[in-house]
């Protein structure tokens, strides 16, 4: 580091300006690559702010405490985003009011699919008890998913991870699974996304269009309801058959 850059570094890492100031440098460089792509998804945003958030801290040997005094305060707002995700779902209240017994059932064995297909292929590979019932809840958005994990006697740290992976993994590809299955209903697209990958999925979906942000932003509340209600008896249940 020149004397300048070091100084501001000492300065910052006493701060907790620290975690905040590097979210959001990280995140606003992986958006002009994102955007100097073409949004290309194989260059996802948070993928790429991660990548470099984790490579800022292991050179500089910041502790993750350090780093989320200040990221805390984007934590914060995660509450008023979601809850922001009304107001483009009520616009979409018409269509939504047709389609509520496919939504349902789409729902229902999307979130089992998910949870279920990743808990068994687990299991079947020989992996611990521990790892199968942390992958369990991988669809489902973080705070909701940790939850799960622990009330499933997982690790929540591994969820967290693998609800990262997953998000970013389903944003990465859910572009050219649609291509290749030629679905072009926005709302399917949302919906889809929302189930599978959560909050990161709900961001490419807004990207995609209005419509389908509201529809997998639906898909994503309504994914953590149903999973923190089953999944906590269901999952415990078929692997205790299967031993």
């Amino acid at each position: 580091m020149t004397p300048g850059i070091g100084e501001i570094w000492v300065y910052l890492s006493t701060t907790p300006l620290l975690g905040l100031t590097l979210t959001l440098c990280a995140y606003q460089a992986a958006w002009w690559l994102y955007q100097r792509a073409g949004q290309h998804p194989l260059l996802n945003p948070v993928m790429i702010a991660v990548t470099l958030l984790v490579g800022v801290l292991a050179l500089t040997g910041t502790d993750y405490d350090t780093y989320f005094d200040g990221a805390q305060f984007v934590h914060f707002l995660l509450g008023p985003a979601t809850v922001a995700l009304a107001i483009p779902l009520y616009a979409q209240w018409m269509r939504l009011r047709k389609m509520v017994f496919p939504l349902i059932a789409t729902l229902l064995v999307g979130s089992l699919a998910a949870a279920l297909s990743a808990a068994g292929i687990a299991a079947i590979l020989g992996a611990s008890r521990e790892s199968v019932m942390s992958l369990a809840p991988k669809s489902v958005t973080t705070p909701v998913a940790m939850g799960i994990a622990e009330s499933l006697s997982g690790l929540p740290s591994l969820t967290a991870v693998l609800v990262m992976a997953t998000g970013i993994l389903g944003a990465i590809t859910a572009r050219y699974i649609y291509q290749w299955l030629r679905i072009d209903d926005h709302a399917v697209h949302g919906f889809a996304m929302g189930i599978a990958s959560h909050g990161i999925g709900t961001a490419r979906a807004f990207q995609i269009s209005e419509q389908a942000g509201a529809f997998a932003a639906l898909a994503m509340g309504l994914n953590a309801l149903v999973s923190a209600l089953l999944l906590p008896w269901l999952v415990p249940w078929l692997i205790g058959l299967s031993e």
